[in-house]
């Protein structure tokens, strides 16, 4: 049976004025002993789903069991104790107290815990002698390098032997000579019976993971030539807060880009008529949409990736963008 099982998870939040999701109806199980990968450019929701499984962030639907306790529903005393006694998290930044030694990092969850500071300072020393640190215990961060701040921010995260382990992006800041230890040390969270679940656009952690979970595989595009969308009139092209490679020009009708905000209410941003084009921001910078594409009439709309809309439309499309909010390209070539 799963230790971990996640149910149609969905999250939804503000991005300015508008709603942006970054998860939409995500499912994955995992075992015990099991490594898990997030991979996702940056934007995806990796960040958003570890917080979601660290109890730090509520989801707006879906559920989140481990070892057969709700954690969405969690509240109170109860939630601390989860996010105390079962979950361990490795930060990106590593985010460790800058005026405590090394083993005083390790040992803060232990105090923080009720354990004596005897027994904090000796698992604390155990655990820097396990990841290779026990001759700069007394080392403060500014003093190690980021390979030896990630190992000592791996070591605090193991401090309670919590059975999961949460990691965003914890090669991100470290050189290849650096990345070994931590790849190495990683790789043995997951032996010992533990859930480890690590957030990354790091392919060299492919070969670590028992199953990959690719949170945004629209952006994964292997399909280069455009796409014809026939669209009645009220027909949905794509939803604000979802993700997609493709920017669209409009062949015949008309669409309006409509806009939800928080507290329900919808605008109508613009209406595009043929010969405009609309959906470039998200493709062009890894952002959910932030609008919703409505036919207004029957239309015909044709999809590009953002490579072939450039060397189609032959002008700087960047510079477009940055110009102006809306502007109608002249194909260069009309074939």
């Amino acid at each position: 049976m799963a230790e971990l099982v996640v149910s149609e998870l969905t999250v939804e939040y503000q991005g300015g004025d508008y709603v942006i999701r970054p998860l939409d109806q995500l499912s994955l199980r995992a075992e015990s002993g099991s490594l898990t990968l997030l991979l996702g450019p940056s934007g995806c929701g990796k960040t958003t789903l570890l917080s979601c499984l660290a109890g730090i962030l509520k989801p707006t639907s879906g559920s989140i069991q481990f070892r057969g306790t709700e954690v969405s529903s969690l509240r109170g005393t109860a939630l601390t104790a989860y996010r105390r006694q079962t979950v361990g998290i490795v930060f990106q930044a590593f985010n460790l107290i800058p005026s405590l030694s090394a083993m005083d990092n390790v040992a803060a969850p232990l105090w923080a815990a009720g354990v004596s500071g005897r027994e904090s300072r000796s698992r604390a020393e155990a655990l820097l002698t396990r990841v290779g640190l026990e001759d700069r215990k007394h080392h403060h961060p500014g003093d190690l390098s980021g390979g030896q701040q990630q190992r000592v921010a791996i070591a605090r995260a193991l401090a309670l032997d919590p059975p999961l382990i949460l990691a965003d992006e914890p090669t991100a800041h470290l050189d290849y000579i650096q990345v070994e230890g931590v790849l190495r040390l990683i790789g043995e969270l997951a032996s010992e019976g533990r859930v480890v679940a690590i957030a990354t656009h790091d392919d060299r952690l492919r070969p670590l993971a028992d199953q990959i979970v690719e949170l945004v595989p629209q952006f994964l595009d292997d399909e280069v030539q455009p796409t014809t969308h026939h669209l009645e009139s009220g027909e949905i092209l794509f939803e604000q807060g979802s993700v997609g490679s493709r920017i669209f020009m409009v062949d015949q009708g008309e669409l309006d880009l409509v806009r939800r905000h928080p507290d329900g209410t919808e605008a109508i941003l613009r209406t595009v008529a043929e010969g405009d084009y609309f959906g470039e921001m998200g493709p062009l910078f890894s952002l959910p949409r932030s609008a919703t594409a409505l036919a207004r009439s029957d239309a015909v709309v044709t999809g590009y990736t953002v490579q072939d809309f450039r060397d189609r439309v032959g002008i700087d499309f960047i510079a477009g963008l940055l110009g102006k909010e809306k502007r109608t390209p002249v194909a260069a070539d009309p074939s």
